[in-house]
């Protein structure tokens, strides 16, 4: 369960970063916080196992559902996930890195033909350096992230071709 000084600290961090959600998950709590497009406000949501916090999180609540479904309906991936494409998405929040050092050759760039097992990126979070494998065998059709960027979970990060 979460703590209310980690919620509060957590929303301090989320609202002075440029992520616009968090979701965490432990020991059977979930929380999910969310700041809505060109608004200083966060968006804090609690599973039901957090009873204990649902009143304080229900007052610095503001439910806006439509902007999830406008960012989802809008998305470019989506649109070319239509046409065949594979998505490689973001396993964890953190900062996108397209090489294994600064000055360093990209893991992968578009065009590159890439494997199961093959690395195309390191996330980094929490001073942990994550290689993010391709799921497929295919070709880079695109890079939708840039490096140094932070992303979040699920967050489109390459678009491949499957060969």
């Amino acid at each position: 369960m979460f703590k209310l000084n980690e919620i509060k600290e957590l929303i301090q961090l989320i609202d002075q970063s440029s992520l616009h959600e968090l979701e965490i998950e432990s020991e059977g709590s979930r929380l999910t916080i969310r700041k809505p497009n060109k608004t200083e406000s966060v968006v804090v949501t609690a599973a039901p196992v957090q009873q204990a916090f649902a009143p304080v999180i229900g007052q610095q609540s503001i439910q806006q559902p439509a902007v999830q479904a406008t960012v989802t309906e809008s998305s470019p991936a989506a649109s070319k996930q239509e046409a065949g494409l594979h998505t490689i998405v973001s396993p964890m929040v953190g900062t996108f890195y397209e090489a294994p050092s600064p000055g360093a050759a990209v893991f992968v760039a578009k065009g590159s033909s890439v494997k199961e097992k093959s690395v195309v990126c390191i996330i980094e979070a929490m001073k942990l350096m994550n290689e993010i494998e391709a799921e497929i065998k295919g070709e880079i059709v695109d890079v939708l992230v840039e490096n140094g960027q932070l992303v979040e979970y699920g967050q489109p990060l390459f678009l491949v071709r499957p060969l």
